[in-house]
């Protein structure tokens, strides 16, 4: 099943969903003492390991962050091949004072942002399909 190229389509149809609670970004040399269905994403760098998982996870692996996110997945299955979405948003979320950290995955774009950015940014993506 491929996913949707249309941007119109897209923009309109990514229904924003906010998964609840705290997320970090650490980085990790070694995955061996890591337990990877705790993680929600990790990829391989030139320096080290990247590592996306909740704060409390990360908190108990005793890894370092320095930045605490809220996660929002855009729920429309979005082609890999799509031109502009990621453009659209951030741009979108740029203009209001959001940064972002976009991680594409096979079927949907996921935004983390500043927890205290949740609100508006859900507000922010929310006014795309209007």
């Amino acid at each position: 099943m491929s996913g949707e190229k249309n941007l119109d389509t897209l923009l309109k149809s990514m229904k924003p969903k906010h998964n609840l609670g705290e997320y970090v970004f650490c980085k990790t040399e070694n995955l061996d003492q890591i337990n990877l269905s705790q993680i929600i994403m990790t990829f391989k760098e030139e320096e080290s390991i990247t590592i996306i998982a909740k704060k409390e996870v990360a908190d108990q692996l005793n890894l370092d962050y320095s930045f605490i996110a809220s996660w929002i997945t855009l729920t429309v299955h979005s082609s890999l091949e799509a031109v502009g979405l990621t453009a659209a948003f951030s741009n979108a979320l740029s203009e209001n004072g959001i940064s972002c950290n976009v991680a594409a995955a096979y079927y949907h774009d996921h935004i983390f942002v500043d927890i205290k950015d949740t609100t508006k940014a859900m507000e922010v993506l929310n006014e795309f399909s209007k």
